[in-house]
């Protein structure tokens, strides 16, 4: 089978479609192919071979895009086996075969229906295969062929990434590189000019310029100025078809911005400036500003400021504001417009970041000239010392000067000044102020041991013009006099020993003065010549304001006297002197051999006889111990509890023993105790508690007055009967045990068994006084008395 074609543009095959369509319009179009015979000769038999299949091109172009109103032809299948009876059937399958491309099955003519797109699908696979049409037998074997869409020029060139912002800095030298663009072309670039691209610039000359090839961006000028211009917009075009007419092109934006170098020094606006500064500007403030210009932006227009030279150097200074890079002029001095009226300042302005490569362009610097006025103003007056300190004795009359303070009108007109003394509400006012002369005199006496110095604030106005004030502080030191006596320095506890010797030294004395030092110290200690000599102590003056005590004899006796009394002087080293006089209390105590106190309070009379406080302890001790084992003995005495059978040898079968034990004498419910000890006591008969018998009950006078009549041996048969007579009592043998103290005796009775039923009227408010070994038993029975008191 062979595949035919029409459509041929490729260069390389341009030669053999030539052919083609030479071969095929002497044959109407199609390349028929014989099947190869061999002829026979008479006689000898017809031999068969394989047919030889035709020369076979297995590639069809199909133009891409195609407009036209009919199908576009793309080739032919023709058999060897098809003799142009219709018996041959050629069928088309793959890649869009029924839907892009359709086939004649009789003539085999393919034909295109869609307008194709190379860019989305650039080749399509299909299979052919001829038939007999009456038996859908394959004639030959299927053959594959592929149909190109070949490209034309539909894609103009696209730029991907813009539009483009870059920068580059001023004063660049030409053809400094800024950027490289690069467009992107959808034709084939293995086929023509349809993707071969050149690069030309449409919009920024003639300060750029671009590669046409490369798509890169040079400076095209030397020496591009950012303070002139800043921003450029270039417009770069990419046309394919190697820039032919005809071809496709596309554009994009790219917006250059040219950054800022160090290349323009400062400028003062003017080379002369004048400053106008009143001469009560405070020192430390800021009294003007100026300003040099700069072209340069950031950190190539900082600059410092300074004063280079001029008569005002040392009363002026400059700061750089760096936000604002302005020059700060502070004062340094106070001015004074009646010494001088005006100063001159020339002052520099310099770049801090320099670019060597631009210094050719210098300096990067400049100077102006300031010319400062000094305006008058009205001052307040002028003390003639900055600060003053007087002195003035204590004790000293009301009115008696301390000093005077000076202040004058810095101005020509020179006014009278009034003075003043500035007090709190508060304030106790010790002193005053001649309001013409500025004497300062006391208001009050003056105490330097309560205040030593004091410290006033004067002030100071103009006559004419009261509101303009200034102050001083002065300070008035109180100078002392010797007005105040001597003392002792503390209250002093002094002790002798017992056993002290005579000339011992038993304690050591000092002394304080409220005056100054001049007038205190030195001391001088005495004892007071008008008193008889002190047969027991005396005084002695170490000299170092101290003084000794010292004894006059051996053993002192706290049994016979106790405490002694020595009087004594002190007097001071002032001018007159002053003294005081003082008596010390001196006790006597029990000392340890080592000198050591023991006690200084009268012993018991024990103490006297020998013993000695262990020994007391020890004594103490003892009778604790043997009141402890006598309480014990009593209270396992009565912890010890009567049988309620007392022979064991019993011949009865059953016992009924009871065995209760009662809640002891608080327990005033269980049963009425003051009856089993007392019949005189009981209200009723009692019974038997594991029977329930039917009592009747007598009233209570009438009982007691029964059992008071009766003697005990009554009332124990009474009782024997009345148990043999009961019907409910068991039927074998019982015991009942009666128990009778007796009648009451004149002294009364001992026991507390009616203690809870009686009132007491006993007081143990004594118990108190009986010392600490009774003080739990007082606060025991004062706790009761409080309770039957309440």
């Amino acid at each position: 089978m062979k595949i035919t074609s029409t459509s041929c543009i490729c260069p390389v095959l341009v030669c053999l479609c030539f052919v083609q369509r030479c071969y095929g319009t002497a044959h109407h179009g199609s390349i028929k192919v014989t099947r190869n015979q061999t002829k026979h000769i008479e006689g000898e038999t017809e031999v068969h071979h394989r047919p030889k299949r035709g020369w076979v091109w297995n590639q069809f172009f199909v133009l891409e895009e195609h407009m036209g109103p009919d199908p576009q032809y793309v080739g032919k299948l023709h058999s060897n086996s098809d003799k142009g009876d219709g018996s041959v059937k050629y069928i088309l399958t793959g890649e869009g075969a029924g839907t892009i491309f359709i086939i004649d099955d009789t003539t085999g003519d393919i034909h295109s229906t869609k307008s194709l797109d190379r860019e989305q699908k650039t080749h399509y696979v299909l299979h052919a295969q001829a038939i007999d049409r009456r038996t859908n037998k394959p004639l030959e074997p299927e053959s594959e062929f592929i149909i190109k869409v070949q490209d034309i020029n539909d894609n103009a060139p696209k730029f991907t990434d813009g539009p483009y912002i870059v920068t580059v800095p001023e004063m660049s030298d030409l053809g400094t590189s800024v950027l490289q663009v690069t467009a992107t072309d959808a034709d084939d670039p293995t086929y023509g000019n349809s993707a071969r691209v050149v690069y030309s610039i449409l919009q920024g000359q003639p300060y750029f310029s671009v590669d046409p090839k490369t798509g890169v961006i040079r400076t095209a000028l030397h020496n591009m100025d950012r303070e002139a211009r800043e921003h450029y917009s270039v417009v770069i075009q990419a046309k394919d078809m190697a820039g032919q007419v005809g071809g496709l092109s596309g554009s994009t934006t790219v917006n250059i911005t040219l950054t800022d170098v160090n290349d323009n020094p400062p400028r003062f606006p003017q080379k002369h400036y004048q400053l106008y500064v009143p001469e009560s500007a405070q020192v430390g403030s800021a009294v003007g500003k100026i300003k040099a210009n700069d072209a340069d932006t950031g950190s190539n227009a900082d600059m410092t400021y300074s004063i280079i030279n001029g008569d005002g150097v040392g009363i002026f200074s400059i700061s750089t504001d760096k936000d604002t890079r302005e020059g700060i002029l502070s004062l340094k001095k106070p001015l004074n417009y009646e010494k001088k009226k005006s100063y001159t300042l020339n002052i520099e302005g310099a770049n801090t970041h320099l670019d060597f490569r631009f210094s050719h362009l210098g300096p990067f610097k400049d100077a102006t000239m300031l010319k400062i006025i000094v305006g008058d103003v009205d001052e307040p007056p002028l003390f003639s010392m900055p600060s003053y300190v007087m002195e003035v004795y204590e004790n000293a009359k009301v009115g008696t000067v301390v000093g005077t303070v000076l202040a004058q009108d810095p101005d020509s007109a020179n006014s009278l000044v009034r003075y003043f003394i500035n007090y709190s509400v508060e304030e106790d006012r010790f002193f005053n102020i001649d309001a013409n002369t500025g004497t300062i005199k006391t208001s009050k006496v003056l105490d330097r041991e309560e205040t030593p110095w004091y410290n006033i604030t004067v002030g100071a106005s103009e006559n004419d013009n009261p509101g303009l004030l200034s102050h001083v502080t002065v300070g008035i030191r109180v100078l002392d006099v010797n007005d105040n006596p001597p003392e002792l320095a503390r209250e002093y506890d002094i002790v002798v020993c017992e056993n002290s010797k005579p000339g011992q030294v038993i304690h050591t004395i000092s002394a304080t003065d409220k005056d100054d030092f001049a007038n205190g110290p030195r001391f001088n200690f005495f004892l007071d010549e008008s008193l008889p000599m002190n047969p027991n102590f005396t005084l002695k003056d170490n000299e170092d304001n101290t003084a000794s005590i010292l004894t006059r004899r051996r053993r002192f006796s706290r049994t016979i006297q106790d405490v002694y009394y020595l009087p004594i002087m002190i007097s001071d080293g002032g001018i007159p002197s002053l003294s005081s006089s003082s008596t010390l209390t001196i006790r006597v105590c029990a000392c340890e051999r080592d000198g050591r106190v023991r006690t200084c309070h009268a012993e018991a009379f024990l103490s006297s006889a020998g013993l000695s406080t262990g020994a007391l302890i020890a004594i103490l001790l003892c009778v604790v111990i043997l009141l402890a084992i006598v309480v014990l003995f009593i209270t396992l005495r009565r912890s010890k509890k009567e049988p309620l059978i007392i022979s064991e040898e019993d011949v009865r079968e059953n016992v009924v023993t009871y065995d209760d034990e009662g809640g002891g004498e608080e327990d005033t419910e269980a049963f009425d105790i003051t009856a089993l000890r007392n019949p005189s006591a009981a209200e009723e008969l009692k019974y038997r508690r594991d029977i329930r018998p039917e009592v009747k009950f007598t009233p209570r006078h009438q009982t007691l007055s029964t059992l008071e009549s009766i003697d005990v041996q009554e009332f124990i048969k009474q009782r024997l009967a009345e148990a043999d007579l009961d019907p409910s009592v068991p039927p074998y043998d019982s015991l009942q045990t009666y128990a009778y103290e007796g009648q009451r005796s004149e002294a009364g009775s001992i026991s507390s068994l009616d203690s809870a039923t009686t009132q007491s009227d006993q007081d143990y408010h004594y118990l108190g006084d009986w010392g600490p070994e009774f003080k739990k038993l007082a606060e025991l029975y004062g706790e009761i008395e409080s309770e039957r008191t309440t």
